[in-house]
């Protein structure tokens, strides 16, 4: 463990020797993490990209990718694309990664059951914008906007989210 993970403890996310507040999936941290169980799954995930909407908000960090209009996250635990972005039209069961509402604005991507897929063990295990204060997750990790990005800005290639 270094300065530069995002470690989640019982009351927030240590990270460069600071602490946030965050919110964690309504069914808590599990072991055997599971589609559509609404936890966080246990373990050292890598940060593997960086998406945003360019419509509300400035490029966080060079290398974050713009979110379109079309673009997709697949959920369909029965499609070959599951747990990968895809573009719309798209007939399989999938995310909307441009919102209507700001969750997913700046959304951090982790390699949580990524990019080789099983079947069933969960998808789309982000590091997003919160609802509110203790509103939780489908089973990601969200912050307080200034939070998030904050921490993107600053996050590096080395960067982990530890999930004990």
């Amino acid at each position: 463990m270094n300065s530069r993970d995002l470690v989640v403890t019982p009351t927030g996310v240590r990270f460069l020797n600071r602490h946030f507040p965050c919110t964690i999936g309504r069914g808590g941290i599990t072991s055997s993490k599971r589609e559509g169980d609404g936890a966080t799954p246990r373990g050292i995930h890598r940060i593997v990209g960086m998406l945003y909407r360019p419509d509300r908000m400035a490029r966080p960090a060079d290398w974050a990718l713009p979110i379109g209009p079309r673009d997709l996250w697949s959920d369909d635990a029965g499609d070959q694309d599951y747990n990968l972005m895809v573009r719309a039209p798209y007939p399989h069961s999938h995310e909307k990664l441009r919102r209507a509402d700001p969750l997913y604005d700046l959304v951090l991507i982790t390699d949580w059951n990524w990019p080789y897929a099983e079947r069933g063990k969960g998808s789309a295990i982000f590091i997003h914008q919160w609802r509110r204060p203790g509103y939780p997750t489908a089973g990601c990790v969200a912050f307080h906007p200034q939070d998030l990005r904050w921490i993107a800005s600053r996050i590096a290639y080395e960067t982990r989210l530890i999930v004990r």
